[in-house]
């Protein structure tokens, strides 16, 4: 291009460049084209990505609505349908808080659960937790659906589980009533949900409660792992984590109840007593195995194994096909090596699905001895 103040041309001058138009002037030209196109390419692309990027980041909504898919319930809404809080409505308590049954919007029938208020943050720390369990999406967990706040009052608006907890279908009144592929499918499932807060969440989980009254069954009789309230952030980069002991203890991996100890095989171990717990159908904490001594269930199972007669650990309500007694010898002998000590020797929730999924046996020497806690000597630190 060239500037001029005078014209280059007269007014109404038409002027043909043809004769200027030489081999070489053409392959300026084209020179000229090919760049102008491969700018407007560089350009288009360059829009492209600027516009995929914003499409990706959230809007300044979205980022201030921290509960995705959580809804917000009045207080006042929840008290009503739950008739205030009423003995007739409750249907679990623990040392957490109580949980309700309550029918809202006329259909939908949830459970609300009443948090008790520990210290001036509580409220801090339920805004967070709430932030946390309102991203986890999973079958074998139990579903958050709303919150809800009122001073000191902390509500949380879940998943209405009719079949209830599992531990009532072990040694409570519906003792007896589940088959073996029932307790099998519950046991899978339990380790899908821990394997999901270990390793497949964006923030490693640690339950740090895991026991049969936590695990809720659906209509399918599916497992759903409840009671978020001692979730927490376990960081990557460390294993041991100077928070109060939470937990309940005969369910409690030795090194965290003992020392305080925290890493994802806590849950690990918590797991371990927990399937053995629905091979047996007895209590971890149960002490009346005849002609074994004053032995909990743990150190009973670990001997039967030793023997090499596990199979006779198994609950006397199930009515085991030979195949399935085999079954139920490899699934205790996994449950076993859940609960070895030390902690590192245990496996990570994903190795356990693997194990669950696999062949008839296991090799012996893969389990080593778990560490038996005299819970008759205990100080009463147990917090449910």
């Amino acid at each position: 291009m060239r500037y001029s103040e005078t014209p280059f041309f007269q007014d109404n001058q038409t002027t043909s460049i043809v004769p200027y138009l030489s081999k070489g002037s053409s392959g300026r030209l084209g020179m000229i084209i090919g760049a102008s196109i491969g700018v407007v390419i560089v350009l288009f692309i360059l829009a492209l990505s600027l516009w995929y990027k914003s499409r990706k980041r959230p809007k300044a909504d979205e980022e201030n609505s921290q509960f995705a898919g959580v809804k917000s319930y009045r207080y006042n809404d929840l008290q009503s349908a739950t008739h205030d809080f009423s003995e007739e409505y409750r249907i679990g308590k623990g040392g957490y808080g109580e949980v309700f049954k309550a029918i809202l919007d006329n259909e939908n029938v949830v459970a609300v659960k009443k948090l008790r208020v520990l210290g001036g943050k509580a409220e801090i720390e339920f805004s967070n937790e709430v932030k946390l369990i309102s991203n986890v999406r999973h079958r074998n967990l139990m579903q958050l659906l709303g919150w809800s706040t009122n001073g000191s009052e902390l509500l949380l608006v879940l998943e209405y589980m009719p079949q209830g907890s599992l531990d009532k279908f072990l040694w409570g009144e519906k003792r007896g009533t589940l088959n073996w592929k029932q307790r099998f499918d519950i046991i899978f499932g339990i380790a899908k949900g821990l394997a999901h807060l270990h390793e497949e969440f964006y923030v490693k989980i640690v339950h740090r409660d895991i026991k049969s009254s936590n695990i809720l069954l659906d209509d399918d009789f599916q497992p759903k792992i409840a009671d978020f309230g001692l979730a927490r952030f376990q960081p990557e980069d460390k294993s041991h984590v100077s928070t109060r002991f939470a937990g309940t203890l005969g369910y409690t991996a030795p090194e965290y109840a003992t020392y305080g100890h925290l890493s994802e095989k806590v849950d690990t171990y918590s797991f371990g007593i927990v399937a053995l717990e629905i091979i047996s159908g007895r209590r971890c904490n149960d002490v009346s195995f005849d002609g074994y001594g004053n032995h909990y269930l743990l150190q009973h199972a670990w001997e039967l194994y030793e023997k090499g007669i596990h199979i006779q650990l198994i609950d006397e309500a199930l009515n085991l096909k030979e195949s399935e007694k085999e079954h139920v010898m490899k699934i205790t002998e996994i449950a076993l090596m859940c609960a070895q000590s030390p902690a590192n020797f245990r496996p990570a929730m994903s190795e356990v699905l693997l194990m669950l999924s696999s062949g008839p046996s296991l090799k012996r020497e893969q389990i080593t001895k778990p560490t038996f806690i005299d819970y008759d000597k205990r100080v009463h630190l147990e917090i449910k």
